[in-house]
């Protein structure tokens, strides 16, 4: 994995970390992925590590939990 991924569900909170994101370390280094109209990659958030949104799955693979919006287990209908 070359980019960070940001994970989020749309609430406020995740749009707003989502703002912060992009501007600390610049929109072509991370791809945007929101869960709530792509459900069919949640389970690739899952797998990652990705517990609650927003989170940001680095380049290491590693996951940072940021704030807390949703757990992921509460965006899939």
């Amino acid at each position: 994995m070359s980019k960070s991924i940001f994970y989020h569900a749309g609430c406020p909170i995740c749009v707003n970390a989502e703002q912060d994101i992009v501007n600390l370390i610049g929109a072509s280094n991370v791809d945007i992925i929101h869960l709530g109209e792509k459900q069919s990659l949640i389970n690739n958030a899952k797998n990652a590590g990705v517990q609650s949104v927003p989170a940001v799955v680095t380049p290491n693979g590693n996951v940072l939990h940021i704030n807390f919006g949703a757990y992921i287990s509460d965006i899939k209908k």
